[in-house]
């Protein structure tokens, strides 16, 4: 993965933009050749209707979800890993440095995360300058593309500042103004965010733009901005918006578990196709066991497991077991591991889709605003919709902290190895030092922030590292 450095020539991005739409794979932008075989202005490539859809196409395709290595599917493996979801075992430095909780700067997929964060935003913000100055298409469509596209790029803010902290933050293409910015505050970034899909909001409509829900609606947006308005505890915002797209009646929840994220899942509100030549997902090619008798390469963690009540049917769908020979002896040992995803091989039918956001967690946003609100009977159906989705009784919780904590434990039973949701619920909660602290010998408060990559340190004097790394 190269670096943004070599991101100075704007007209490259015009003809990388090209080379995405004209590519059957469309590689991620950031693998810039040394010498780009046309050299287009982005007013040429922003003037044809079709490239224009083809460029925002692109976008999708960067977040990796079928070959994984960039931000969005990294994210997940590695929080998981750091937290108290997966393990591993002693073959790749660094996984081990983020299960054992010694991680260094110069961990490669720190640097990888990074990178294409910034890299794929860089795209984002490419395209909204394009697509403001175009002329080939409507002021209507203009608006809708616009609106998707930052819908984007708050999700990208969204991960790196519950990653890293302050981050950096780029809204242009201009690189002689951003080369050099620091590290922006938490607040500013999340006010970005919060601008980007309000900003959705008013431009998208309940439609989607294209077939499926790979592109966002307006209910996209809004689900979104509830989980920020969470995050920030706004809980009267969270509810509100988390009712509207509840009462929508466009998404209902999958009866079976074993549905939620296969193609066409009625729960899903962004869910991007699988579209890879070997693989369907990237979490199914992190997690299923390549053959029978062989382990997960990322087998759940035993607290994980010990999470789930009797009865819990996604324990039962969403956890797979491979019984393991370890020791040579036709002794067979079970091996736990993530189970959500199930296809590894491209060819499996039925076909899964990658899942960015669904109605279950809507529905777990809803009741921990409705709780903090003191609205104890209602976050608690919300809560229950859940469980007896999964196979539960109701919950027994009575008061504001019981429910409060019933509720935290559904999202991580409900949530687990999902969009990094465990790890940032343990620092929102401030939990992460009792709970990690308690199940990783090595764990430390300032662990719960990744450390800055130490080659954008070189590169931008301004960038300052997150206490506890070189």
């Amino acid at each position: 993965m190269k670096n943004l450095q070599y991101l100075t020539n704007t007209k490259v991005v015009a003809a990388l933009v090209l080379l995405c739409i004209m590519a059957s794979s469309c590689k991620k932008l950031i693998e810039i050749p040394a010498s780009p075989p046309s050299q287009l202005s982005s007013a040429q490539v922003f003037a044809d209707s079709t490239n224009i859809i083809g460029a925002i196409a692109g976008i999708y395709t960067n977040f990796g979800v079928t070959t994984g290595g960039g931000l969005i599917t990294n994210s997940m493996l590695y929080t998981g890993l750091s937290g108290d979801e997966v393990t591993t075992g002693a073959y790749d430095v660094g996984d081990v440095q983020f299960m054992n909780n010694s991680l260094i700067s110069s961990n490669t997929y720190i640097s990888k995360m990074w990178s294409d964060a910034y890299s794929n935003i860089y795209q984002v913000n490419a395209c909204i300058a394009g697509i403001t100055s175009a002329t080939a298409i409507s002021a209507a469509l203009k608006k809708q593309l616009i609106g998707e596209i930052k819908v984007v790029r708050a999700l990208y803010y969204f991960r790196l500042v519950n990653l890293y902290g302050g981050v950096p933050l780029v809204l242009s293409t201009d690189y002689t103004a951003t080369a050099k910015i620091p590290r922006a505050t938490v607040d500013n970034v999340y006010l970005q965010i919060t601008t980007d899909l309000t900003d959705a909001v008013k431009a998208l409509s309940v439609n989607y733009p294209s077939a499926g829900r790979a592109r966002p609606n307006i209910y996209v947006a809004k689900a979104l901005l509830a989980n920020v308005y969470l995050y920030r505890g706004d809980w009267q915002n969270a509810e509100t918006l988390t009712t509207e797209v509840i009462n929508s009646g466009v998404y209902s929840l999958e009866s079976d578990l074993n549905n939620v994220f296969l193609d066409g899942s009625n729960e899903a509100i962004w869910q991007l196709p699988a579209n890879g030549q070997y693989s369907q997902t990237a979490d199914g090619q992190f997690f299923v066991p390549y053959s029978d008798g062989v382990a997960s390469s990322y087998p759940i963690s035993a607290f994980l497991k010990s999470a789930f009540e009797p009865g819990d049917q996604r324990l039962q769908k969403w956890i797979g077991t491979s019984l393991v020979d370890e020791n040579g002896d036709g002794n067979l040992t079970a091996s736990y591991y993530p189970y959500k995803y199930k296809n590894r091989d491209a060819a499996v039918t039925p076909a899964e889709d990658y899942m960015m956001i669904r109605l279950g967690e809507v529905y777990l946003i809803r009741a921990e605003a409705r709780a903090r609100l003191s609205k104890l009977a209602e976050a608690t159906a919300d809560e229950n919709t859940v469980r007896t989705r999964a196979g539960l009784s109701v919950s027994t919780a009575a008061s504001s902290t019981e429910v409060l904590a019933s509720i935290m434990h559904e999202r991580q039973t409900e949530l687990f190895c999902e969009g990094a949701s465990r790890w940032f619920d343990l620092k929102r909660w401030a939990t992460i030092d009792v709970v990690l602290g308690a199940e990783k010998p090595n764990w430390k408060s300032s662990f719960a922030l990744f450390p800055i990559p130490v080659d954008q340190i070189r590169l931008n004097p301004f960038l300052t590292q997150n206490p506890g790394y070189n």
